[in-house]
This record gives structure tokens, sequence and C-alpha cells, in this order.
């Protein structure tokens, strides 16, 4: 494995080692970039610098997207770094079409037009970012905000774009010397305290900028902790009753108490236990975990840029971002499990044949189990995630020609260090619906236990460690030649632009796990024989900061368990370790080498100016993934190795695209725009490696022959620009989208043992594998985007200092998502409607915001490949307040989440929810100097 790795690593320095020499003189940053792609529209945008003002960074942000060749929106620096957000995710949210996923009250990716966050291209500084993600999405809760200088949303694509992004591109460029006119010093400290953990967290950030005659310098720093809790009622999920009647053999008892219980308590009867469509079709509630979450992070961030600008023909820079992600998150789960392997229905309480008798499914809603599976689970999961940049630039003027181009690196390590310790109580027990998901209850036999309060009964069944290490590097040059042209014969042609771009990106994983059942490396001696009593409990209220569980539901359960501290140090013995499976390790090395020309045209329409860039990008990639694949032992004996493998793939596409902008009248605009986009497939999703779901009888394998996903999309809207500097604007698009990644079943994996939870063998069974692959067809999404953006006072001398930033999207899509008992569903996390509010007021002392952001609900799964699992509407409020104590002196007082929303869940209809999870409010004090 190693040899191979090694290989590769040493394949890829001589890649970046010939780039390096042909193309030093040619390297540019991004920002230029991202400049030069607005200069075609008929001048360079400006430098965004913005200090101490919501309304001015609007109108900064007002200009880049009148300047945009194609559809875009941005934010400048004082709209990142000065609202309350908790990092660049929660920053991005308030942009016209884009939203948030949140992971338990944490803004982590961002969607775009309320399309899946694997559709959206990040870049940072021109490059492609490297976040040590399992695929290419990128995970924005590891950025501080605050060393960021400005973020565009670009929806049209050009020929110059590395990749078009179906939903969009996030282009995020970081603050560099000549960008101030002046010397700059800001700093800024806060402190920010969570209602449920009543924990107060420290932030730190600075920035220094001067120039030096033919020289700048710049650096900025942040560094922030946080410490959340949140607690949730969740895991409920759908089971099919095949789990039982299907059972033969020494289990054939189970299969026939279900089917007699069935028909007693509710009138249905199997006519074939073995039909999977008719089973499924009759579901119980699999699990009900209550858990409380502690989120530990320690975050900081750096940029560092070097500029040389002799004149203005000319300019070199040296661009770097650094950061560290450190982020451990305790998980303390009390669990039942009535799905349990030697379990069976003892009896049904209730059911519901009502709500989803159009997909012929009945739920079990309240159900007596004959030995439901319960769990005390302590988990740990230690992130630590470092990621670097550096880029060259050089911005040339020779002549009449400007030349730009970009030389970087981008990279991410992640370490995960993941544990569970597992208890195990097999007892009868009941299960049904709350209104907020479920309970687990004592049951009528007498055998029962309150599963809370019985820690005698609870066996140790394993402590777990996984170990994973991720790998994630691209290299990257790319040359642009730009020419404007004054050509008698063709006087609408303004400018020519033509140039390439190379990277070579490669993903390498390492994984290993160990399972302790002893004091010492192969002793068994806990399993079956140590209880939960035996072990130092810690009731948890105390587990984790802030009080009772759910303590303001007064029927809410309080349970004592194993601390991760106490799990760390008794279970992991002296000499204890984790060593990489080489049937566990994968890598995928992707080269890309993009050839492009475009055009702009400049010419009136009577009396209407009009703006033309076409373009064609020519992508030519090639793939190699490699990893190990499970083969029968070559000697003959009984078991099984892990064979080296490897594959190669290539694709080529050649996409164009159009921008059009006509000035109809004075400050309105007419904006077109077409194009053909791709995304390429996850990278975890093209290697070669094998994992399996023991519940679901399933193999999940890697699909090298994966190919991107394709978009044709065009669009078109109207923008209106007041003299006062707002914005109101409305656009119609429309995407046919191809070749979407799906999971189908691809093979089978015939007589696989599969063992209980007690080390029991349940039965030998064959398994299904499962790959990505591309889908056929195609299919379509059409949306309309509203902006308003107004200054009021330009309607009332009395309302000078209010305005609102407002905007809307609504997506209509004829896709559905893959239900196996066909439910119809959107595909997965797309949702219908998207909106977000804010309305502000400022004057030389004061300035007051409250925004509110709004998505609807979408698929966040489809369970088992039948049951749509959809995260529930979510709206948020969140608020700004800021005092001028003194010219450079500022104080703030920040708010998200005020209203304390919980985030909420459910299986195909509301009547069936699977989550409620609060995360609480959290409220900032701050203090700003610049200088």
């Amino acid at each position: 494995m190693h040899r191979i790795s090694d290989f590769h690593k040493k394949r890829l320095h001589l890649a970046i080692g010939k780039i390096l020499s042909g193309t030093l003189l040619a390297a540019a940053s991004a920002g230029t970039l991202a400049q030069d792609t607005a200069a075609t529209a008929g001048g360079s945008i400006e430098e965004v610098v913005v200090t101490g003002s919501y309304a001015r960074s609007l109108e900064k942000a007002v200009d880049i997207k009148r300047d945009s060749v194609g559809f875009a929106d941005a934010i400048v620096a004082t709209d990142i770094a000065d609202f309350p957000e908790q990092n660049l995710a929660e920053a991005l949210q308030r942009m016209p079409g884009v939203t948030i996923e949140r992971n338990k009250g944490l803004g982590s990716r961002v969607n775009v037009r309320a399309l899946p966050s694997e559709f959206t291209f990040t870049s940072i500084n021109g490059l492609a970012t490297a976040s040590g993600s399992g695929g290419r999405d990128v995970e924005f809760d590891m950025f501080a905000s605050e060393i960021i200088q400005s973020v565009t949303v670009k929806k049209s694509p050009t020929a110059a774009d590395e990749e078009g992004g179906i939903a969009g591109t996030v282009e995020i460029t970081t603050a560099r010397p000549f960008d101030y006119n002046e010397r700059q010093l800001v700093v800024s400290a806060e402190t920010a305290h969570n209602s449920i953990s009543e924990e107060n967290d420290p932030k730190f950030s600075f920035l220094a900028s001067d120039t030096f005659g033919d020289w700048g310098a710049l650096v900025s720093f942040s560094s922030s902790e946080r410490t959340n809790r949140t607690d949730s009622n969740s895991g409920v999920d759908f089971r099919p009753s095949g789990r039982w009647l299907e059972k033969t053999g020494d289990a054939q008892w189970q299969a026939d108490q279900t089917a007699e219980v069935l028909e007693r308590d509710t009138g249905i009867v199997i006519d074939d236990r073995f039909d999977s469509d008719e089973t499924s079709r009759v579901v119980f509630m699999n699990k009900v975990g209550d858990r409380a979450y502690l989120n530990s992070q320690e975050k900081w961030g750096a940029t560092a840029a070097l500029q040389y600008q002799p004149s203005d023909s000319f300019g070199l820079t040296f661009d770097a971002m650094l950061g560290s992600f450190d982020n451990t998150e305790d998980e303390y789960d009390a669990a039942a499990y009535s799905a349990s392997s030697i379990s069976a229905l003892e009896q049904v309480h209730d059911y519901d044949d009502t709500t989803l008798s159009r997909y012929g499914i009945t739920v079990l809603t309240d159900a007596s189990y004959a030995a439901t599976q319960h769990e005390f689970l302590s988990k740990e999961h230690v992130y630590e995630t470092d990621y670097n940049q550096y880029s060259l630039s050089l911005d040339w003027t020779p002549g009449d020609w400007l030349i730009n181009g970009l030389l970087g690196y981008s990279g991410a390590e992640k370490l995960i260090d993941s544990s569970n310790l597992k208890h195990v109580a097999y007892a009868p027990s009941r299960t049904r619906y709350t209104d907020t998901g479920g309970e687990t209850i004592p049951s009528d036999n007498p055998d029962t236990i309150d599963m809370y309060n019985s820690p005698d009964s609870y066996l140790f069944e394993s402590y777990e460690v996984n170990l994973e290490e991720i790998q994630d590097d691209k290299y990257a040059a790319q040359l642009d030649v730009i020419r404007p042209l004054q050509l008698d014969f063709l006087p609408s042609l303004a400018q020519v632009q033509f140039g390439m771009r190379y990277t070579d990106k490669s993903k390498e994983r390492n994984r290993g796990t160990n399972t302790v059942t002893g004091p010492s490396a192969g002793d068994s001696a806990w399993a079956g024989e140590r209880t939960l009593a035996d072990s130092e409990l810690t009731p948890v209220s105390e587990l984790v900061p802030g009080g009772s569980y759910l303590s303001e539901s007064a029927n809410a359960p309080q349970w004592s368990q194993i601390s991760n501290a106490y799990a760390r140090s008794t279970f992991r013995y002296d000499g204890f370790g984790v060593d990489y499976a080489d049937d566990q390790y994968y890598r995928v090395d992707e080269e890309v080498l993009s050839l492009y020309a475009m055009a702009d045209f400049e010419f009136d329409l009577g009396q209407v100016p009009v703006f033309l860039n076409m373009g064609v990008r020519n992508v030519d990639t090639s793939v190699l993934s490699f990893g190990y694949h499970q083969i029968q032992n070559p000697d003959g004996s009984t078991g099984y190795t892990a064979a080296p493998v490897s594959k190669k793939g290539d694709y080529k596409e050649l996409l164009p695209s159009l921008n059009l902008t006509a000035e109809l009248a004075d400050n309105l605009q007419f904006r077109a725009a077409a194009s053909e986009t791709m995304m390429r497939p996850a990278l975890t999703d093209i290697a070669y490696k094998r994992t399996v779901s023991v519940s679901e009888f399933k193999y999940f394998d890697g699909n090298p022959d994966l190919e991107p996903t394709y978009a044709e999309q065009w669009e078109m809207g109207l923008e209106w620009y007041p003299e006062n500097g707002g914005l109101l604007a409305a656009s119609y698009f429309e995407k046919e989208i191809e070749g979407v990644v799906r999971e189908a079943l691809t093979g089978v994996v015939e007589d696989v043992t599969k063992y209980n939870a007690n080390g029991t063998i349940d039965g030998v069974y064959d398994f299904d594998v499962y790959q990505k692959v591309n889908g056929e067809g195609a299919y379509d999404i059409s949306g309309v985007e509203l902006i308003a953006q107004y200054p009021l006072g330009a309607l009332h001398e009395a309302l000078q200092g209010f305005g609102i930033n407002a905007n809307y999207t609504i997506l209509d899509s004829s896709l559905t998502g893959e239900s196996d008992l066909d439910v119809p569903t959107p595909p997965e996390g797309l949702a219908d409607k998207t909106w977000n509010f804010t309305a502000f007021y400022e004057n030389d002392t004061f300035d007051a915001r409250i925004s509110y952001n709004y998505k609807d609900k979408y698929v966040e799964r489809i369970e088992r490949d039948m049951y749509p699992v959809y995260r529930d509407a979510y709206g948020q409020v969140d608020m700004s307040l800021g005092y001028r104590i003194t010219d450079n002196v500022k104080l703030t007082l920040e708010g998200i989440n005020v209203t304390d929303e919980e985030t909420t869940g459910y299986t195909i209809d509301p009547a069936f929810p699977t989550m409620y999870e609060f995360s609480g409010r959290r409220t900032t004090l701050g203090v700003r100097a610049t200088f």
C-alpha cells in the first residue's frame, strides 16, 4: 500500500515541477482573474474596501453585481466580518439564492439556489479548495469569516472559469495590502454565550496592512473557541416488517409470532413473507434515541500577502492562507432498537393505516416487542483539520496585451479519531410515537426493564475505535491572455481572451479499527461479564454543561452513563493503538487540462447598448483510482485477503457559454446567459473501496467509471439600479440536468455470515452490492429569483438611515427521488423555497440589523432506499447592534437564533417525526478598534 502511495506522490511532484519551470512568470492570483473577467464588461472593478458601514458594503456588492459579465451576487468585508455569524457558511446565507445546511445549530455547507451542496464549486483565491471532506463540497465551518475580504457567487459561468458549477460558483478572496489606500490596523475581541451549555466562548482577530513604495505587506489572524450543547430526541426511523417475517430455521418462531400478532391486532394478513414489496409496506419504529451532544471547537485562520507593484502595468503577489480546525464532539446516547435480531412483535397497541394509505403503507405507531436491544452509547468524535494554500501571481500588461495566470497549491489534512463504548441489555419493552419523536417505556411483559435506570442489566459489548486520515492536495497553473481590439472590419469585437489551466488533484484515505473487549490486546474478559454498573457513571446533566436534558420538557428522561474521558482512560489499555487496514485504503488521482477561448462584443441594437461575451472551454480529464478488494485467499484456505486493484478512466467535454447585457435605459439592465456546465463526481464515490451496512444486508462499493453530471442552463432577468445605491432585480432560470449520480443495485455477494451484537450467529444471507452510477435520462429545474435592496431614505427624509436587503428563490423540479416503493419525492437536498430578509438602520454612531433566513423542507435521505426522510422547513432570526464609542472604537451586541428555534424532521409525513433538536441561542458581546 505504501509503495503505491509513494509512487504516485512522486508522479504528482514531478508534474508540479514541470508546471513551475514552464509557467512561473505567467502566474496570477484569483482576485486578479476575477477582476479581469469583470473587465471584459468594459472596465476593471475597483478594489473592494469597506470599513464599518453595512449600507456601504451593500453598495459595493451592488457595484460588483452590476459590472459582472453574467449573473452574480457578492458580499464584502464589513458584511462578512461584522454580522452575527459563527463561520463563513453563515455569512454567505444572506446572499440571494444562498442557503446553508445546519448541523447541531452550526452552518456547515452551502447550497446555491436550494440545490444540493455538491452542485456548488468553491475556490479561494482562484484555487479549488481542499477541505478534507469525502466529496467535492467544501466544509465552510472550518473557515474563519474574519480573514475573508469578499465573496462572489457566480450563477452563470464564462469560458474562463475553472468549473461552472451546476448550482453556481463561490469565489472567495482574501485581503491584499494595495486594497487599502493607507496603513490599516484592525483589532477585535468578543465573547459569546450559548443558552443551553451556558458557556462563554472567546474570539480574537486582527488585520495589519501597509505599503512601502512599490511594496506592500498584509497579515490577518483570527482565533476562536466554541462550546455548543445540543439536545436531540432523534434517531426514529421506519423498519419494514420483513425484518422478522423472513426468518427461517431456528428463528422461525420470530416470523410466525410476528405474523400472528399482525393478524390478531391489526387484521393484516401477509400473503408472502418473502415479498419485500408487501412486507415493506408494514413498518414499525426501528429505533428511538435520546441524545445529548457537546461540541467543542478551536479554530484559527491566518492570511498573508506580499505585493510588488512598481507600475500600473506590472504586479507580483504572493498569497498564503493557513488554518486549523479542531472539533471534538461528545455524544451520549440512550437508545432502544426494537428491531433487534432476536426480537419479534408481542402486541400492537395502535397503528395508522390512513395517513400513508395512498402508498399502501401501515405504520405500527405503538407496539410492544419481545426482546428490544437497549443501548447506552458513549461516543467521542475528534476531528483535526489543517489546511494551507499558497499562490504566486503576476499581473503584466506588455503593450496592448494583458497577461494573467495562476500558480498555486491548496491542501488539507484531516485526522478523525472516533470511539464508541457500547453496553447492551435485551429485554421486552414498548415503543411509541410522541409529538416530537418517540419514546420507549416498560411493557406489560414481566421481564421488562426501565431502560434509563437499570445499569445492572446492561452488559459491556465493546469499545470500538476508528482512526481515519485523509490527505487532500491540489496543484494548479493557469495562463490567461487578453487582447483588446479595434478592428475596422469588425468594430463590434472589443476583446479576445484565451488561456489554459492544468490541475493535478489527489485524495488519499487510510482507515483502521481496533475493538477492545478486555483489559489487554486479544483479551475478551469484559464481553458479556462487565456491566454498566461496574463503571463510573455520571448523570447526563453533568456530562454536558447546562443542566437537565431537554430542561423545558416536563417528561424528558434523565439518565446516567459513562463519560468519554473515563472511557478513554479505562478502555484504552497500555499499548493500545489502531493500525490502518489495507482493505480500507484508497487513493484517487485526477489530472485536468482545460483550454478556452472567448470574445467580447460591444454594439448597439437601435438605441440600446449591448455587451456580449461568448466562449467555449475544452476539458480533458484523466482519473486513476486504486485501492483494495477482498479476494479468496490465494493458498486456498478459508477466508479472504485484500488485493490491490486500480483502474484508469478519462472523459472529455466541450463547454460553451454566453452572457449578454443590454442597457435598456439609464440604470435598467436586461441580462441573459446560457451555458453547459458540469460537476465531477465525488472522489470518495470514484475510489475503489467497500463498506458494509450489516443491518441493511448491503455492501457499498466505489465506482471508478463514474462520469460528471452535466447541465444545460439558461437565465434571463431585469436589474434596476436606482441612483440611491439600491437594487431591484428579477430573473428566471432553467437547468436540464443529466447523468445525476444515484445509488443502484449492481451485484450480490452470496452466503455472508451475519453476527448478532452478543456474538452469536444471526444467520447466513445474501448481501446486495450497491454502487453510485450515472442515472439515465435528464430532468428539468426551473426557478425565479427576486432581489430587493433599497435604502428607505429615498422614500422620505424620516426614513433616512433605514434600509432593507431581501431576496426570494422558488424552484420547480421534474426529478423524483429514488424510492423502491415508488413514494414520490423531490431529489435529496433540494428545497422548493428559500428567502432572506434583513432590515437595518445606521447613522454615524449607531447601527442595528435584524435578519430572518428561511429554507423550505427538503429530503435529507431515502431510508433503506424506500422511505424519504425530510428535514422540516426552518427559519431563524439573527440580529446585531453596534455603537461607535469613538471614531476608531465600536461596541457590538449580536444574537444568533434569538427566538430559540428547534430543528425538526419526519419520515414521509409530519405525523411520523424523526428529529427534535435544540441547539439554543447565542449572544455575543464584542469590541472592534481601527487604527
